[in-house]
């Protein structure tokens, strides 16, 4: 299966939508805040491993202790994955922290910023 074939993005979409289900309603940890969204799950190509996004509303001390529960759940998570998703293989779970959504703040404020500092000169002339 080629990484970017139909297949591969179904699966991965499937993927996604279960362990976002999984983390919502499955997982007691107190360590895993509420405002935790599962943003992208990308299967590698021999469905061995899967690299799973999440982004973390609030600060990075909850990020950083939704991520650590998360990851102390991963057998779990696994194990419900493998009763929902019907795939040969399993894939080996791996939670990364998707910073794009505070780069994504960080650049509306700069352009903002360059935009206040544009009108700014413009009122001066």
């Amino acid at each position: 299966m080629k990484k970017g074939s139909i297949k591969n993005t179904r699966i991965n979409a499937e993927v996604r939508k279960e362990i976002q289900n999984v983390v919502m309603n499955g997982i007691k940890d107190p360590r895993i805040s509420a405002m935790t969204t599962v943003t992208d799950a990308r299967v590698t190509a021999d469905l061995r491993y899967c690299t799973v996004y999440v982004s973390v509303l609030g600060s990075e001390q909850e990020a950083a202790d939704t991520l650590a529960g998360l990851k102390s759940a991963a057998g779990f998570i696994r194990s419900e994955l493998a009763h929902s998703v019907n795939l040969r293989i399993t894939p080996e779970l791996k939670f990364v922290l998707d910073e794009s959504m505070a780069y994504g703040a960080h650049i509306d404020k700069v352009l903002e910023d360059l935009h206040l500092s544009e009108q700014a000169e413009t009122e001066e002339d």
